[in-house]
């Protein structure tokens, strides 16, 4: 019975909690987002508009347009693609908030295959 009564309240106390989505605080601003790689950390900065994405990754500075879905999911498409690749969106969703940060998962659009981020808002 004491083993019914934990689970129950384990179960409860789970089920309380619920990630934290104030999406609309990071429509804007200037970021420092990580992800790790093959086993190695890459973090790009970037500085989002109502319109455009300025990002900065590993020296290369790119610019791309942003569209909203919702407002916690949003697609990027770069402006001057140099190749096939980079002429795919990218679709990006915020996962979970905390005060000047968010979890971020991303992906092709179209793709299944997505890997998870941080982003740290720095303004």
């Amino acid at each position: 019975m004491k083993k019914i009564i934990l689970l129950f309240c384990a179960f409860a106390m789970a089920s309380c909690y619920e990630a934290k989505h104030d999406c609309t605080d990071f429509k804007t601003g200037k970021f420092v987002s990580e992800v790790t790689i093959n086993g190695v950390k890459k973090s790009t900065t970037s500085i989002r508009t109502d319109a455009l994405v300025i990002e900065t990754y590993e020296g290369k500075t790119d610019t791309a347009t942003i569209r909203w879905v919702n407002d916690c999911e949003y697609i990027l498409q770069k402006l001057h693609p140099k190749n096939m690749a980079e002429k795919q969106a990218i679709s990006i969703r915020i996962l979970t908030t905390l005060e000047k940060k968010y979890t971020f998962e991303f992906g092709i659009v179209g793709s299944d295959a997505r890997q998870k981020g941080t982003a740290t808002q720095i303004n």
